[in-house]
Order: structure tokens, then sequence, then C-alpha cells
């Protein structure tokens, strides 16, 4: 629908402009930033694929570049989660002070990402930070900060990843916020299996729902 069309535009986080891109719909009802992991990138194909369809149900979408390149080149970088976690909140920081100021936010943590996600949630002070999903991720490695996650947190894994979901599984008892863990059947850890990311969609779809969009404003930017 022309009146919900998506624009993109390059935007840069923080003081060491962070590379980013910014997907939106007209008239978002929320604002969902994604949180790379494992060295990944902006450009991650499953988060470019999960960030697309959340544009087409009407979140606008974020993704960065957690590090910068020299910093990427020190693999120590990909599991430094306070370092990672601090990033995060330099999103919902810059976010705070741009156009999109009067959305609230869900963060899309994958592998270490959801541990950085839940260490900037459990930092967000101003309570903008309305949801957490993590796919396949390790929100474990974010340690004593789960106690301090306000925001309802949906930890999604595949049902063959059986490591993870143990770890999963320990996480979820530290958490004190409203939590649930959905194991999707017949995936793998990158959930490449036919129609399994789908499923990954829809779940974190309909949780940004429930929690982002109740306090989403529609006419943010000017729709």
């Amino acid at each position: 629908m022309t009146t919900n069309a998506i624009m993109a535009s390059d935007v840069a986080i923080g003081p060491l402009g962070l590379e980013g891109a910014l997907y939106r719909p007209q008239r978002p009802k929320g604002l969902i930033i994604f949180a790379h992991g494992s060295g990944s990138s902006r450009f991650s194909p499953r988060n470019k694929y999960v960030a697309a369809r959340l544009v087409d149900g009407g979140f606008a979408c974020l993704l960065f570049d957690l590090l910068t390149a020299q910093e990427a080149e020190d693999r120590r970088n990909v599991f430094d989660i306070p370092l990672l976690g601090a990033r995060v909140k330099e999103a919902i920081d810059w976010a705070g002070e741009s156009e999109l100021r009067s959305l609230q936010i869900g963060l899309f943590g994958a592998s270490t990402g959801a541990a950085a996600a839940l260490v900037a949630a459990a930092d967000d002070e101003g309570g903008r930070v309305a949801a957490v999903v993590s796919r396949g991720g390790r929100p474990d490695l974010a340690g004593e900060a789960l106690r301090r996650v306000k925001a309802p947190t949906l930890l999604i894994v595949g049902g063959f990843d059986d490591e993870v979901i143990e770890l999963n599984r320990d996480a979820q008892r530290l958490l004190q916020c409203k939590t649930r863990l959905d194991i999707v059947p017949g995936a793998t850890h990158l959930f490449e299996e036919p129609g399994t990311l789908e499923r990954v969609v829809e779940r974190a779809a309909d949780w940004f729902i429930e929690y982002v969009s109740r306090g989403g404003d529609q006419s943010a930017l000017g729709a």
C-alpha cells in the first residue's frame, strides 16, 4: 500500500558513527533495533529477512554495525558483551534524539547480540525498551544483568539446538520480567530449515505487536 510505503536511509550511530540502515513505513507503530551476533553486521541475511517482514507489519527497523571495521578485526570484541551492550544503548539514545523519538522500542538480538540487547535493556533507565526478542541467542552471557531487565522478553530457540535450549532455560530462571521460551520444532541454530525462520518472524511480530505497538505513536514522522 502506498500509504505504508517502505523508506530506507543510511544512518550513523554514536560517537564512532557506526554504520546503520533504517527501514521504516510511513506510519510506524514502533522501532525495532537489531543486535547482530558473532561478528555479523547490518548485512546479516537472516536479520534483513526478519526486518523486512517486520517493516511489512508496520514497524521501523534499525540494523547497524555494533563494531567498527577495525574493532571487528579483533575476535575478542565479538564476545565483549559489555561493549556490545553499550553499542545497543547508543542506538537507543540515537533513536531518542531522532524523528523516531515518540516510538516505543523493541530489541531483536541474535546469538551474542541477544546478550547485548538484554544488557542494554537492563540499563534502560528511561524505560523506552518495551520488549526484547532473542533468536537463537545466548542470553546467558548477559549474566547478572538479566535480573534487571524489565521489558517482556521472548526467547526463541531451534528444537534441534539442544545446548542453546538449556542455556536459554538457565537465563530464563534469572529473568524477573515477563518471559517466554518458544522452541521451533525442526530448527537448528541458524533456522535454515524451510519455514523455520518464518515461524521466528511470526512469533517475534506477535510479541512486538503486543508490547511495542501498544505504546507506539501513529502520528510519528508526520504521518
